[in-house]
């Protein structure tokens, strides 16, 4: 499990630098974040730390709303690791609020055994546009593993995000 974190982790790294590389113009977000995994099992409840990117140049319009790509991954003070990608709904104006996605892949290391290696991360986040160029915001997420594994004790937790567009 660990080789497949790191083989994604150097995947998501390189796609990023190859866009950069090629001369086009990035239309990129990174959201870096920091928040409590679990704040609801008081025996299990971490901090954690985690970089989203969003590629707003593969925007979809659908019945949604504006589709857009995101991965990320966040990793907890237990050394328990998701790595996602899926899709958020975006929407305009200086205050937002962007539901998301997420499907990935869940090692749960030191910290809480959610039952399965596949999980599924819905999250609701609220942010404010404070510069042309940032954002700072509050999301909550749930992930479950929507019941593949023999048990799914899920996992509730919150963040707060600086979002920097480049």
């Amino acid at each position: 499990m660990q080789t497949i974190f790191k083989l994604l982790i150097i995947y998501f790294l390189l796609s990023f630098n190859l866009a950069k590389a090629d001369g086009h113009s990035s239309n990129e977000n990174w959201s870096f974040y920091t928040g409590t995994f679990d704040f609801s099992d008081e025996g299990k409840k971490s901090t954690l730390i985690g970089i989203q990117h969003v590629n707003t140049g593969k925007d979809k319009e659908s019945f949604l709303g504006i589709l857009q790509p995101v991965t990320g991954l966040m990793v907890t003070a237990d050394n328990a690791a998701y790595i996602y990608t899926g899709f958020q709904i975006y929407n305009e104006g200086p205050l937002k609020f962007t539901p998301s996605f997420t499907p990935g892949l869940y090692s749960k290391g030191d910290g809480k055994d959610l039952g399965h290696v596949i999980e599924f991360k819905t999250e609701i986040q609220i942010s404010y546009e404070f510069s042309s160029n940032s954002e700072i915001a509050l999301s909550y997420n749930h992930i479950s593993n929507a019941s593949l594994g023999d048990k799914n004790p899920g996992a509730n937790s919150y963040m707060f995000n600086y979002i920097k567009k480049f």
